[in-house]
């Protein structure tokens, strides 16, 4: 009797172990499915974040304002063709607001363009210089229908950098 007892003493670690074995099994695929529910949520952030980017314009450069432009267009095709979101939002202040004038823009025909092809595309020029232009100019200073106006371009700029835009200065 002794030996049979001996024996199951012996055999105690062995069942343990097998009753051991199928919870092991059981954390694993609750880990794995874990771990493909992590990947899945990731995936998803990925394809709902939206890339923010804000492009300054400041000066009265024809070349400066079509490299902004450039700038903007290669921003939103490279998202686009990777699937993902983009907002891009171009601001003018100081002599960059030439930019955006209905009656100086060297870039108007190309503004009005991109500005209907690209939804995800906004102009912002600064009331602070619309209204210090028309005070020197002594006549009122039009903008373009694209342009949103804000009450002060670099204010505007420190607000998106703020909401975790990316800031450009081309």
């Amino acid at each position: 009797m002794m030996t049979a007892v001996g024996f199951l003493v012996g055999l105690s670690p062995l069942a343990a172990c097998a009753q051991d074995a199928p919870k092991e099994r059981v954390k694993a695929q609750t880990t794995k499915t874990a771990q493909a529910k992590t990947k899945d949520k990731e995936k998803k952030a990925t394809a709902e974040k939206v890339h923010k980017i804000a492009i300054q314009v400041a000066e009265n450069n024809p070349q400066l304002m079509n490299l902004a432009l450039n700038n903007a267009s290669n921003i939103i095709a490279h998202y686009k063709k990777s699937g993902e979101k983009v907002v891009v939002e171009i601001v003018t202040f100081g002599p960059g607001l030439h930019m955006l004038r209905d009656d100086t823009s060297p870039v108007k025909a190309r503004v009005q363009t991109m500005s209907l092809e690209n939804p995800e595309l906004t102009f912002a020029a600064c009331a602070n210089t619309q209204s210090n232009m028309a005070k020197q100019e002594t006549k009122d200073v039009p903008l373009m229908s694209e342009a949103k106006i804000t009450p002060s371009g670099v204010v505007r700029l420190a607000e998106l950098q703020g909401q975790g835009y990316a800031y450009i200065r081309p």
